[in-house]
């Protein structure tokens, strides 16, 4: 078996990464980010605000999140495309800083990862939810980069949305996932760091599948 942990600030191309070790070492990928987009869709939908009371509890408790040839499914519905805007981007931040979601999305990622070979993403897997992964990276690139990666994808994807707007979301975004009480985004002390910004996404894929290919 062998985990791989990635971690790094939105935008900074990690589920893009992960998604192509994946293939190639023929492991299973597991978007933690994607998890917490998820969830906070559903807390939308519900108008159950970020906050830890009973309502989230009882939310939480009725929630089931999975992957599936590469799709995600939020209570037995694929939400692959509605939970890729900057509306859920930010609603995954907020309620990613709360306890009581974390414990309960750390519990599930956890328990993937007992029994498989995985790659998984996000902003504590490194620290927190596979704190002795065979291998760790913390990726990152400019928030001036970032912001014009997600530009592209959302455009191409037809949705009207402007470069300022997103970069304006990602710098908020970086502040509150390095600054919150609850597990803040930071670079494990084991973890390789791969600044991106002048990185194709086939250059991190061929360091990460090579540095895996000695363990394997």
């Amino acid at each position: 078996m062998i985990r791989i942990a990635i971690d790094g600030p939105s935008g900074a191309g990690k589920s893009t990464v992960a998604k192509a070790v994946a293939g190639r070492l023929g492991i299973d990928y597991i978007d933690t980010g994607a998890m917490y987009r998820a969830l906070g869709y559903k807390m939308k939908l519900k108008g159950v605000e970020p906050v830890e009371d009973e309502r989230l509890a009882e939310l939480l408790e009725s929630t089931d999140i999975d992957f599936r040839a590469g799709d995600i499914y939020l209570d037995g519905e694929i939400v692959n495309d509605k939970i890729r805007t900057p509306e859920m981007s930010m609603a995954a931040s907020a309620c990613s800083a709360l306890a009581m979601v974390r414990r309960k999305l750390v519990e599930l990622q956890q328990n993937m990862a007992a029994s498989k070979s995985v790659i998984m993403d996000g902003r504590d897997i490194g620290t927190v939810v596979l704190p002795d992964a065979e291998l760790k990276y913390f990726i990152t690139a400019s928030a001036e980069e970032r912001a014009s990666r997600r530009y592209k994808e959302l455009m191409e994807k037809g949705q009207d949305v402007s470069y300022d707007s997103i970069l304006s979301d990602i710098i908020e975004r970086d502040h509150n996932d390095s600054t919150r009480e609850v597990t803040p985004l930071r670079q494990a002390d084991d973890a390789v760091l791969l600044d991106t910004t002048l990185m194709t996404a086939e250059e991190v894929v061929n360091r990460i599948c090579t540095d895996a290919g000695k363990m394997l």
